[in-house]
């Protein structure tokens, strides 16, 4: 079945705003480190609904960082229901975050989980890697998101597939991403089924 999702998509960094200012996003969510300036590209973008969070690419709590907390993604799954609520074939999503690829795609997997729940946790990050084929979703966001959803762990065991196959792809990847603390979703990949 092919994985059709009810408004447009993009996901990006900070430094490919400014590519994506014409690019007709009704709706953005802008992931930023806690003290970081709001990016100038915005000033370039239409009329657009947008949520603003600001919290660390972390997965554990580390001393002297912000991480994701319940109340983060309590406020992305509701941005979510707005955006669906409002999705009339014009509607399109653009999340960035830093780089484009750990707190965005991990929000964006959430808001077509929401939007789409008979779809399989596989065919939503699928799409998600689809879009932004150096995804690596933030994990930690991922588990919040999935017991706020109740899919019962599917989300998790379907991001430790993405890991999985990044990792097949790019074995280079887990060092860096063990040394910045990211252990937990290296070794879930390692043990994720090969489905």
């Amino acid at each position: 079945m092919e994985f059709r999702a009810p408004f447009g998509l993009t996901v990006c960094g900070i430094e490919e705003l400014a590519g994506h200012c014409r690019g007709g996003a009704s709706h953005v969510l802008s992931i930023l480190d806690p003290h970081w300036p709001v990016p100038e590209a915005f000033g370039g973008f239409g009329e657009h609904a947008k949520l603003e969070l600001r919290f660390d690419d972390v997965i554990e709590e580390v001393a002297g960082t912000v991480p994701p907390t319940g109340q983060h993604v309590a406020a992305v799954l509701g941005f979510g229901r707005r955006l669906t609520a409002e999705a009339n074939g014009e509607a399109h999503l653009l999340v960035h975050c830093h780089a484009g690829v750990s707190r965005s795609t991990a929000s964006m997997a959430l808001i077509l989980a929401q939007a789409m729940p008979r779809a399989p946790a596989e065919q939503v990050f699928g799409e998600v890697l689809r879009i932004r084929p150096q995804a690596w979703p933030n994990l930690r966001l991922v588990e919040l998101g999935d017991a706020m959803l109740g899919r019962d762990g599917e989300l998790v065991a379907a991001v430790a597939g993405l890991y999985r196959r990044q990792l097949a792809a790019r074995p280079e990847l887990a060092a860096g991403m063990q040394q910045a603390g990211r252990g937990r979703e290296v070794a879930a990949g390692r043990t994720a089924n090969g489905n």
